[in-house]
């Protein structure tokens, strides 16, 4: 890294060569697709392209090198993560995709005049539970306050309108729960 550092082109591409193999290593560690391994791989070589200023010579390069890689292994874990929050993976949407008729019937489930018909059909706490929690977006403590029941009987009755609602909708059927 010195040589390359000092401006000798082929000391910087015998080091890149040099350098995957232990990159890989590292990032195998936090990554086990092949495909997100490569990725992240190269991710390192750019980051060390782009930071090779700062290496200093009378230190030991692998520890300096290996710093990076895991360091931007895990930034790419985080990347992933934060993604993954984001992202749902459904089959209804593959199926509205891979079946245009298939649009109609998810339309008809997603129409808020449907569901609005459905929480009109739930019992007096549950479709409290409901305005309160998911439509108001009150937090369990303001729900209760406002409703006079406790936060327990709150929780309770939310997820029995949610069962209730999958039901109605045709959600949820045909799972062993």
């Amino acid at each position: 890294m010195g040589a390359a550092q000092g401006g000798d082109r082929r000391a910087y591409d015998r080091l890149l060569r040099e350098i995957v193999p232990y990159i890989r290593a590292i990032v195998r560690r936090h990554h086990a697709s092949p495909d997100r391994v490569e990725d992240v791989t190269q991710d390192v070589l750019l980051t060390i392209h782009r930071v090779r200023h700062t290496y200093d010579p009378s230190r030991p390069f692998s520890k300096w090198l290996g710093a990076i890689a895991h360091r931007r292994a895990i930034d790419a874990l985080r990347r992933r993560v934060r993604a993954d929050a984001h992202e749902t993976f459904s089959p209804i949407a593959y199926e509205t995709y891979a079946d245009p008729g298939a649009n109609k019937e998810i339309a008809a489930h997603e129409d808020s005049a449907v569901l609005a018909e459905a929480i009109t059909a739930l019992p007096p706490g549950q479709r409290q539970a409901v305005e309160l929690l998911r439509l108001k977006e009150l937090s369990l403590a303001e729900a209760s306050a406002q409703s006079g029941q406790s936060v327990g009987a709150l929780k309770v009755s939310l997820h029995r309108a949610i069962r209730s609602l999958q039901s109605i909708l045709g959600h949820g059927e045909g799972r062993d729960e």
